[in-house]
C-alpha cells in the first residue's frame, strides 16, 4: 500500500518518542471535505494519514514530525499525545452528520497501516487507543460502530476481555482509581466511563459503572497473556 502524498503544512517538530497510534473519524460530509480541511493552514488541525471510504490511504505529515490531531488529552501520563503519536482519520460522517458503519475495505486499509506503524515503532496494544480514550470528556471517535474486534484479533489493539471473573464490587473510587491507572483522565468521571464504555463495550453506552464493567476493567488490568504487546 504506497499512500497518496497530500502535505499538509500543519505540523511541528516532535519532543517525544513515537509510542502510540491514535485512531479518529473525520466527522465531515466527505473525504475530500477532510482532506481539505486538514490541509488548510487556517484550521490548524491535520493528522498523519486519512483513510477513504474505498481505501485511499493520503499522507498529509511525515511521521517524524508531529501533526495536529489530538488537541488536550491524556493517555498513562502523556500530556503531549501529539508529540507521543501517529494520528490516523478514518473518513466517517460521525455521531453529528449520519454515523455509519465503516467498510470492510476502509477497515483493511486502516488494520495494513496501523500494522505497520506499531512494527516500525514497537508500539504496544495497550497504546492504540481511540480520540474518545485520550479526550472523553470532548471527543466520541471513532466510536461504538468501529470494529476494534478486528485489529484486536490480529493483535493490533487490546481486545475486550471475555473472562467470567466474579464481580469485584468496587465502589466508585476504586473503579476510578483502576480506570486512571488503565490510562484514562478521569477528571471529568461521567466522560471517562462512556469512553471506556465506548471502546470496550459499544452496545450500552450509559455511563453507569455496573459488574460488567467492572469487570472487564479488572481482566484488563490483570497480567495476561492477553497482554498489551
Amino acid at each position: 500500500m504506497t499512500p497518496i502524498e497530500a502535505p499538509s503544512p500543519n505540523f511541528d517538530d516532535r519532543t517525544l518518542p513515537i509510542t502510540m497510534i491514535v485512531l479518529h473519524y473525520t466527522g465531515m460530509a466527505d473525504g475530500p471535505s477532510a482532506v481539505a480541511r486538514l490541509r488548510d493552514p487556517a484550521a490548524k488541525v491535520s493528522a498523519h494519514y486519512v483513510v477513504e471510504e474505498d481505501g485511499s490511504v493520503f499522507c498529509l505529515v511525515p511521521e517524524d514530525k508531529r501533526a495536529w490531531h489530538a488537541g488536550r488529552s491524556h493517555w498513562r501520563e502523556i500530556e503531549d499525545v501529539n508529540s507521543a503519536s501517529v494520528g490516523i482519520e478514518i473518513v466517517n460522517p460521525g455521531h453529528d452528520h449520519g454515523y455509519r458503519p465503516f467498510p470492510d475495505v476502509q477497515i483493511d486499509a486502516v488494520i495494513r497501516l496501523v500494522h505497520g506503524i506499531k512494527d516500525r515503532y514497537e508500539i504496544t496494544r495497550g497504546n492504540i487507543v481511540a480520540h474518545s480514550d485520550i479526550a472523553p470528556a470532548r471527543k466520541r471517535d471513532p466510536g461504538e460502530l468501529f470494529p476494534w474486534h478486528k485489529l484486536a484479533r490480529l493483535r493490533l489493539a487490546l481486545p475486550r476481555p471475555t473472562k467470567n471473573l466474579m464481580d469485584p464490587m468496587w465502589g466508585e473510587a476504586a473503579f476510578l482509581l483502576a480506570l486512571e491507572r488503565f490510562g484514562y483522565d478521569v477528571a471529568d468521571k461521567m466522560a471517562a466511563i462512556m469512553a471506556f464504555q465506548r471502546r470496550f463495550r459499544p452496545e450500552l453506552i450509559d455511563g453507569e459503572i455496573d459488574a460488567e464493567c467492572r469487570m472487564i476493567l479488572l481482566a484488563l488490568l490483570l497480567p495476561r497473556p492477553q497482554g498489551d504487546d
